[in-house]
């Protein structure tokens, strides 16, 4: 063997050697993630309902919360105002509508997982589940799309079909 191959044998075995060893050994930065670790962030609220969480709300309860919470950013009326409209505007067929409940969103649970994750504002993720559920039954009786004295929750949430639901088009079904 010639010392070109010997040399080029030793470097790639010094290499592995070295390379188990880089391995074997962590930096011991922080520690394991365990799955109760995501529980509080595993906020994913599917268009069948899939995580809802349990509880429920009616508009009732859902308009003092918005008046108490909502109506600094979105106006008296969810009429807009330093946020969206939330509250008007008719459902149209079509997405020319403008970003309203009634056409924007093609799911009722994705009104609520918005709610869910980003609202308020100014405190998002501080809202709790029965208030969310509230503000969103309050959100959809007022766009007129279920009666006011409905109940939402994991069952009757996803039930609620939005007017422009099948004017989205959907790139990955098999994953909904």
């Amino acid at each position: 063997m010639s010392m070109r191959k010997v040399a080029l044998l030793t470097g790639i075995a010094a290499l592995a050697f070295g390379a188990g060893i880089a391995l074997a050994e962590s930096p011991h930065l922080g520690k394991p993630i365990a799955p109760s670790d995501f529980a509080a962030w595993d906020l994913n609220v599917l268009p069948d309902g899939s995580n809802l969480p349990p509880g429920g709300g009616k508009a009732a309860e859902g308009q003092q919360i918005f008046a108490e919470k909502c109506v600094v950013c979105h106006g008296q009326k969810g009429e807009g105002g330093l946020a969206a409209r939330v509250i008007g505007g008719p459902p149209k067929a079509t997405l020319d509508g403008g970003k309203v409940i009634a056409n924007y969103y093609p799911y009722a649970t994705t009104v609520f997982d918005f709610i869910r994750r980003s609202m308020p504002w100014n405190a998002p993720r501080t809202l709790t589940d029965h208030e969310v559920y509230a503000l969103t039954a309050y959100l959809l009786a007022a766009n007129k799309l279920i009666p006011e004295d409905e109940e939402m929750n994991a069952t009757t949430l996803p039930k609620v079909k939005m007017p422009n639901r099948d004017n989205f088009v959907v790139w990955f079904p098999d994953r909904i």
